[in-house]
């Protein structure tokens, strides 16, 4: 095989993220990025700048290091061979920072873009936002992350955290696993949507109180994110698009 049987596993999963993501309404065209690290070194996998979600396959994932030098170009055809300086910024930023990272998933989703214009970002209304209290980052605005210098404070703003909104601009997830990242974004879109449809209804809402939503949270170790939803989507994937596997 051209890849590690790890590697290989990496880029399928990794293939099956982008496809779930357009399929959950997470892609944005040819916009967007989602970012898996090559196991057992220094270097990640991106999307091909100008493929859609749905055109990702296992194999022509592009291969980048930290400095932004591709190591391998993937089977992709060669005019569409640009690297998303954006997205290199976004994630390597955080793969550099974050060794216990293996996967970031970056979307400007409709709701997710409304709330991170909202000056409370994520507001703790409904038991999909519980997890995400006390655990959400956030990183100002400061045009398109084209600079190697906004990379720190990327990576500052974001801490020891997994969720980052990234205000005036959209949602980030990490995670230890691909499926782990796809399901912060998952529940996090979600919990954006519920809240700009509670707030426009123009009826009074219920914020939870503090203790009871850092109860919530804590309760939800016992339900990893991406543990049991993975295989499922796997199989959903599977049946639908399995093509990504190519």
């Amino acid at each position: 095989m051209r890849y590690s049987v790890a590697e290989w596993q990496t880029r399928v999963d990794l293939a099956a993220c982008y496809r779930l993501a357009d399929m959950f309404g997470f892609s944005d065209i040819i916009w967007n990025h989602i970012t898996a690290k090559v196991p057992g070194s220094e270097t990640f996998l991106i999307n091909r700048f100008g493929l859609r979600h749905d055109e990702i396959t296992a194999s022509n994932l592009m291969t980048l290091d930290l400095e932004g030098n591709v190591i391998d170009p993937g089977s992709a055809s060669s005019d569409i061979d640009d690297v998303n300086l954006t997205g290199f910024i976004i994630h390597s930023a955080i793969h550099a920072a974050r060794p216990n990272v293996n996967c970031v998933l970056h979307s400007h989703s409709e709701y997710g873009l409304a709330v991170s214009a909202l000056e409370d970002g994520l507001v703790p209304l409904v038991q999909d936002a519980m997890p995400y209290f006390e655990q959400v980052a956030y990183h100002d605005y400061e045009g398109l992350s084209t600079t190697l210098e906004e990379r720190q404070r990327l990576a500052a703003d974001l801490g020891d955290k997994n969720v980052l909104i990234l205000r005036n601009h959209g949602l980030l997830t990490c995670g230890a696993t691909v499926g782990e990242a796809f399901m912060l974004m998952y529940y996090l879109e979600r919990s954006c949507k519920v809240q700009i449809q509670v707030m426009s209804s123009g009826a009074k809402y219920r914020v939870l109180p503090d203790d009871v939503c850092r109860n919530a949270a804590a309760q939800y170790v016992l339900f990893p994110h991406g543990k049991y939803e993975w295989p499922a989507l796997l199989r959903l994937l599977d049946r639908r698009a399995p093509d990504y596997c190519d």
